[in-house]
C-alpha cells in the first residue's frame, strides 16, 4: 500500500484536510483547479528564499483567502509589512491574469486576503527537508553526507522516524541508481500516522535526481 499511493493523499479528511478548500460545479471545476496550480507554481517560485512549505487556498463567491505557511516569516512580511504589500499587489494582478478566461469583461475582480503563518520546526517539514537536499546535490556535495546529514537532523527535531530516496546518476555515476537513507520507523500503510511526503527533483551536471523524503510526525 505504502508504495501504490500518495501518502498525504492518503490521509485526508482523517489527519490531513485539502490544501485547497472550494467547491464548483463541472462547468468551473477545470479553470480553478488550473488556477490553484498556476497560483502554486508561482508563489513557490517566488517565496523559494523565505522557506515556503504550503500554499492553503480558500474560494469563497468573490473573495480568495491565500494562507502561506513559511519557515522565514520576515522575509515575506519586510519591514513594517511592506514585503506584504508588494506580494498581495503581485498576486492580485497575477490572479485577475489568470482567471481572465473564466471571468470575463463584465464581472467584478476577485478580493484576495493574504496571511502568513510561521513554521515553527522546518526540519518536520518534508518539502523543506527535500528542497534542502536538492539543492546541496545540485551544489555537487556528497550524496551520503548529504543524506545522513538530513536525518539527523529530522531525528533531532523530534520526528518518530525519517526516509531520504535518492535515484539517478547519483554522483554522476555512468548507470542510474537508488539510494536510500532511513531511521526510526515510517508505517506507510498506518492511517492515524501523521506522515508528510514531498517528492522534488535535484537538477546536476549529469542530469536529474529525484529527491522524495517520508517524514513521520509524532501525533
Amino acid at each position: 500500500m505504502g508504495q501504490k499511493i500518495h501518502p498525504k493523499g492518503y490521509r485526508i479528511g482523517t489527519v490531513f484536510t485539502w490544501s485547497s478548500r472550494w467547491f464548483a460545479d463541472k462547468r468551473l471545476y477545470r479553470a480553478l483547479l488550473y488556477e490553484d496550480v498556476k497560483i502554486r507554481e508561482e508563489l513557490f517560485r517566488r517565496l523559494k528564499s523565505a522557506g515556503l512549505s504550503e500554499v492553503e487556498i480558500e474560494r469563497s463567491i468573490n473573495k480568495v483567502k491565500i494562507t502561506l505557511h513559511v519557515a522565514r516569516p520576515g522575509v515575506v512580511i519586510g519591514r513594517g509589512g511592506s514585503g506584504l504589500e508588494e506580494i498581495k499587489k503581485y498576486l492580485e494582478a497575477f490572479v485577475a491574469d489568470v482567471a481572465k478566461p473564466r471571468l470575463g469583461k463584465g464581472e467584478a475582480k476577485q478580493k484576495l486576503e493574504l496571511s502568513v503563518e510561521p513554521v515553527k520546526e522546518p526540519n518536520l517539514q518534508a518539502y523543506l527537508v527535500a528542497t534542502t537536499i536538492s539543492d546541496q546535490l545540485a551544489k555537487r556535495l556528497p550524496h551520503k553526507r548529504v543524506g545522513n546529514q538530513a536525518i539527523e537532523r529530522v531525528m533531532s527535531a523530534g520526528a518518530k522516524g525519517v526516509r531520504v530516496l535518492l535515484s539517478g546518476r547519483i554522483g554522476g555515476a555512468e548507470i542510474a541508481r537508488r539510494e536510500k537513507y532511513q531511521a526510526g520507523t515510517v508505517p506507510l500503510s498506518t492511517i492515524r500516522e501523521e506522515i508528510d511526503f514531498a517528492s522534488v527533483p535535484s537538477l546536476t551536471k549529469s542530469g536529474y535526481i529525484g529527491v522524495k523524503v517520508w517524514i513521520c510526525r509524532k501525533s
